[in-house]
């Protein structure tokens, strides 16, 4: 199975020769991503590491390394001679690694899955061990470790039911595959099943919990909760709705329910984050269709002017600190069948959270909150207004939902420590010093 999986992926490579050559010619910083991506190492991580003892964390993009920052925050403190080098897929996960993972001594691009590359890279790096956050799996990757005697340990373990699936069609191979990882640390026993289905031995199965609910790098003060309200021009507005990571057939769905808040309440503002950040100004221009004025952060250079009810953002990793501004959450990829998006950011800032009916990617930490009736799940954009209005009104619904929220992430902290213990077991059976 290995040799398709590798004339697959070098065919799917020489298909994407042109696409390289353009991102190298006109994208600023693509030239060391691929270089990086191709096993050559930047030579200050080398000098970093070089005779030290290296803990690799891979997380592929932004919502791993949300998981991945109180982990890396613990395992410095567990293990101070260790090093860590992260690795990330996507340029928005290095972005926000850089930023809120100060403590790794290296962010690098995660290695091509062909076994010449990876193998340069695993031996450049040597690490002791490789920790997976969440579902990273990739072949060659995993086998070379194996070959090279790296221990791997999955950490925040998550199938989702659209992963099932594909996997369920390479069964033999992702048993085989699942066969080179010592130890599976699972968000949640809907995982730890999955998983085991796969073919994971149940004695290397344990349910550590989710790491995102330790995630504190979205602390906002009552100062700069100030200073930002002044600065989007939202400080003396009410209500004030922010919609996180939302998708084409989204929008014009939250526009539709503004406008209706608008009319009943005319200091109300909407902050809009696309999930994809390219599309801002189009989501601006699809504001002013419905009548609403609108501006992009991007383009802010100054205060926003009171007048602006719309701010799309279209920046890099401040989603989760404008959280904090929100009188209602709602979290996208639910009212379309994308499955969701994490709603544990606005938890965190307790916060009365509303998704659709599609959260099939996080639906054990959608059925926590909704059971603790901290989130509330609704079908249409016509029960998305119905529900808004309802939270606007009814103070006292919204301040339980509030609470509820910081409740359930003080009750459910912990999970961090508890891969930490994890590590450490699989560390003392190997005789790893780290």
């Amino acid at each position: 199975m290995y040799w398709i999986y590798n004339v697959l992926l070098i065919f799917y490579w020489i298909g994407l020769i042109p696409v390289i050559l353009y991102r190298l010619t006109f994208e600023e910083g693509f030239y060391e991503r691929i270089k990086q991506s191709a096993g050559y190492m930047p030579d200050s991580l080398m000098k970093k590491i070089e005779g030290r003892r290296a803990i690799w964390v891979h997380a592929a993009s932004v919502g791993e390394i949300v998981a991945t920052s109180p982990l890396v925050k613990e395992i410095k403190h567990e293990f101070p001679d260790a090093v860590v080098v992260v690795s990330v897929v996507t340029a928005t996960g290095h972005a926000m690694a850089e930023r809120i993972i100060p403590e790794a001594e290296g962010i690098i691009f995660f290695p091509l899955d062909l076994p010449v590359l990876t193998r340069r890279i695993l031996q450049s790096i040597k690490p002791i061990s490789i920790l997976l956050v969440e579902t990273e799996i990739w072949p060659n990757f995993l086998r070379i470790a194996e070959e090279l005697k790296i221990p791997v340990m999955m950490v925040n373990g998550r199938i989702s039911d659209r992963s099932m699936k594909r996997y369920r069609y390479i069964k033999s191979f992702t048993h085989e595959m699942l066969s080179s990882i010592a130890r599976f640390c699972m968000q949640s026993k809907f995982d730890a099943d999955y998983i085991e289905q796969l073919g994971a031995k149940k004695e290397n199965v344990t349910v550590t919990g989710n790491m995102k609910y330790d995630q504190t790098y979205a602390t906002v003060t009552a100062e700069e909760k100030q200073e930002l309200l002044e600065e989007f021009g939202f400080h003396n507005n009410h209500p004030i709705i922010v919609a996180g990571s939302t998708h084409k057939g989204e929008e014009e769905i939250l526009f539709k329910t503004f406008q209706s808040v608008l009319h009943k309440y005319p200091q109300a503002r909407l902050l809009i984050a696309p999930r994809e950040i390219y599309r801002g100004h189009d989501v601006s221009a699809l504001a002013k269709k419905f009548g609403l004025a609108s501006i992009c952060r991007s383009d802010m250079t100054e205060p926003v002017h009171e007048g602006i009810p719309v701010v799309v953002l279209d920046t890099i990793g401040e989603l989760g600190r404008l959280y904090s501004l929100g009188d209602i959450i709602f979290v996208g990829g639910s009212l379309v069948k994308t499955g969701g998006h994490n709603i544990l950011e606005p938890a965190a800032h307790g916060k009365p959270i509303i998704v659709g009916p599609y959260m099939f990617n996080f639906k054990d930490i959608f059925a926590l909150l909704n059971n603790f009736k901290a989130c509330v799940s609704v079908k249409d954009g016509k029960a998305l207004t119905a529900k808004v209005l309802e939270l606007c009104e009814n103070k006292d619904l919204a301040q339980e939902m509030s609470q509820n929220c910081i409740t359930l992430m003080h009750e459910n902290r912990g999970a961090t420590q508890r891969n930490i213990q994890e590590i450490r077991k699989l560390f003392e059976s190997l005789h790893i010093i780290p």
